[in-house]
């Protein structure tokens, strides 16, 4: 950038006319604002052996910016407030290697939030959010190192089975612990000295599933036997009802419905 001002300061002052000197400096306008290095005003980028860094840190962002630089290599996201990160948020970073989100309020993660730029991260930082789960699909890819301390997780199947899938920063790995749990003995433990002790999640989650549709199918059993109960009582009192009716009728009458009644019944 310095280097395109001087040479422009330089031609300035060599005797040219005033259309050539609006196309020179049309050029470098120009030159600016396509050599990749358009950066977020919230942020503060940096270039070294033609790769980009955009620190956006402790800029008090609610969400993440989405004017960064196509050749973002290391994206400085963290402690702001950003609350979620949606699919498609870091559509267009082909290059991305580093990807730092710590010490947010970071609830949701969309199925697609990575999709695009997780088979290149090398390292993704989720600590010190308010993550308590994540769908299954948006680690999918990701080759990266990362690292999910400090969030209150809710240890279940779903989680289980995200975990053994990632590759967890050793240096951070005990440090992430089942905030609750559905199995309450397990609330306040690391969740991998849960899991390495052969504890299943997804065996208690079956269990649970198991109940409820036996509860569910009981329920709607007891429904049905009480519906026919209630619909054979209801016509033997109208056949009652109508029996005595044909007493108090001439015997004559009573004869012809009677055989009627007898049918029915």
């Amino acid at each position: 950038m310095e280097m395109v001002s001087v040479k422009l300061i330089a031609l300035q002052r060599k005797p040219v006319g005033v259309a050539a000197s609006l196309l020179l400096r049309g050029l470098c306008l120009l030159f600016i604002f396509t050599d990749g290095f358009a950066c977020p005003k919230t942020c503060h980028c940096t270039q070294k052996n033609g790769m980009t860094a955009v620190h956006c840190t402790s800029r008090n962002l609610d969400k993440i910016p989405s004017d960064l630089p196509e050749d973002t290599v290391s994206l400085l996201l963290d402690s702001n407030r950003i609350t979620k990160i949606p699919n498609h948020a870091f559509k267009g970073l082909h290059r991305l290697q580093e990807l730092d989100l710590s010490r947010n309020a970071i609830e949701v993660i969309d199925a697609g939030a990575f999709q695009g730029v997780a088979e290149g991260l090398r390292l993704l930082d989720l600590s010190s959010n308010h993550i308590h789960s994540v769908p299954k699909e948006a680690f999918s890819k990701l080759q990266a190192k990362i690292r999910l301390s400090n969030n209150p997780w809710h240890c279940e199947c779903t989680l289980q089975e995200v975990l053994r899938e990632l590759k967890l920063d050793p240096e951070t790995v005990n440090e992430i612990s089942c905030h609750t749990s559905v199995q309450e003995e397990y609330a306040g433990k690391p969740v991998i000295q849960v899991l390495d002790s052969g504890i299943n999640f997804c065996n208690f989650h079956h269990k649970t599933t198991d109940v409820a549709m036996f509860v569910t199918m009981f329920g709607w059993f007891t429904m049905v036997i009480t519906y026919v109960v209630y619909y054979v009582r209801h016509n033997q009192e109208d056949a009652r009802r109508h029996l005595e009716y044909l007493k108090s009728l001439p015997s004559t009458q009573i004869s012809k419905d009677f055989d009627t009644v007898s049918t029915v019944l």
